[in-house]
Parts: structure tokens; C-alpha cells; sequence
């Protein structure tokens, strides 16, 4: 299963590619010669991130890759996010669709990752199944979850990393091109 860096660049990557839809976005713009931050989205961006990484929060209590992985989770993000848009002034269509989007690559990044841990898989359609789903095209590898900070640990998990951020970066740039480019605000 990916990284939680992994899940975080999928979850920007989720809320990029959302930006990119034409319609309500103006409070996502920001002019070319603006920070870094502020031209990849400020904070919501972040939030995205971590939504994109959040469901392994579910290893403290020892039940990983159940519901918490899932499309009905991911559904249950989106409409926290869609009251807090409503509550906060914001287009809610786009924010809801930016925060579960982000939630969701958790799962398919996990669909697409080695599982050596029993039962393989995840319960990707929860909560209208409980059956467990791999892909078995194995695109991210296994990471070390026991003693995680053994030296042999830290190896496989930065090797896990760096596979990642290969698949990963590409998309990210690509996005970030498109994307300050669109929400660019015009000068003047």
C-alpha cells in the first residue's frame, strides 16, 4: 500500500484536476507573480492533501483498510465538505467535489498497491459491500508498517516513496501548469 506522502501528492492532484472545471473558482484564483502557496490553492489545497492521506488514520486502531477505504466514505467527505461550504460562503458543488475526489485517490491508490497483509485488499464499495477488492497490477509496492523505524524499514519505505513521487510528479506538474495557468487572475 502507497505512502502517506504518495496519498497527500494524489490528493493535491485530485484538487488541482477539479480546479481545472470551468464555474465558480474565482476564490481559488490568484495572480502569476503571487506566492507559490497562494497560486497552488492556500490552505484548501492542504486540506486536500491531508484528505488524500487521512484514511490510514484508521492503523491507530488497528482496523486498516475497511471502511475508512472506501466510496462511502470518500461520499460521507464530500458532504462534511459540502456543509462546511455552505456554512463558510463557498461554491459548494466544488468544494465538495474537491475534498471527496482527494479522499477517494486514498482508495484507488490502495487498489492499486501491493498487499502483503491479510485480508488483501480493501473494502472499496462500503458501505454497499463488505467484499475485499486488489487490482493485482501492483503500481505502488508494500511498505513496512512493523517497526517502521528499523533501518531495513526506512529502506523499503523510502524505495516506496521514490516510486511514487515517479508516477506521481509528472501528474503534478502537468496540473500545476495547467491550473495556474487557468485560475491565473487577469492583470490589472
Amino acid at each position: 500500500m502507497p505512502t502517506s506522502i504518495g496519498h497527500a501528492a494524489a490528493g493535491i492532484a485530485a484538487a488541482w484536476t477539479v480546479d481545472l472545471i470551468p464555474g465558480q473558482r474565482a476564490w481559488r484564483t490568484a495572480p502569476r507573480q503571487a506566492s507559490w502557496y497562494r497560486r497552488a490553492g492556500n490552505g484548501f489545497t492542504l486540506l486536500c492533501g491531508a484528505l488524500g492521506a487521512v484514511a490510514d488514520l484508521d492503523l491507530v486502531v488497528h482496523s486498516h483498510r475497511g471502511a475508512t477505504h472506501s466510496i462511502g466514505a470518500a461520499i460521507i467527505t464530500g458532504l462534511l465538505a459540502a456543509a462546511s461550504a455552505r456554512v463558510a460562503r463557498r461554491p459548494v458543488m466544488r468544494v465538495s467535489l474537491m475534498s471527496a475526489s482527494a479522499y477517494g485517490t486514498h482508495v484507488v491508490l490502495d487498489w492499486l498497491g501491493v498487499d502483503t497483509y491479510w485480508p488483501f485488499g480493501i473494502q472499496a464499495l462500503w458501505p454497499f459491500s463488505t467484499r475485499w477488492y486488489i487490482s493485482g497490477l501492483d503500481i505502488f509496492p508494500q511498505t513496512e508498517r512493523a517497526q517502521f523505524l528499523s533501518a531495513a524499514a526506512i529502506q523499503i519505505n523510502l524505495a516506496a516513496v521514490a516510486r511514487e513521487m515517479m508516477i506521481l510528479t509528472p501528474l503534478l506538474v502537468g496540473l500545476w501548469i495547467a491550473r495556474t495557468r487557468a485560475l491565473a487572475a487577469p492583470l490589472g
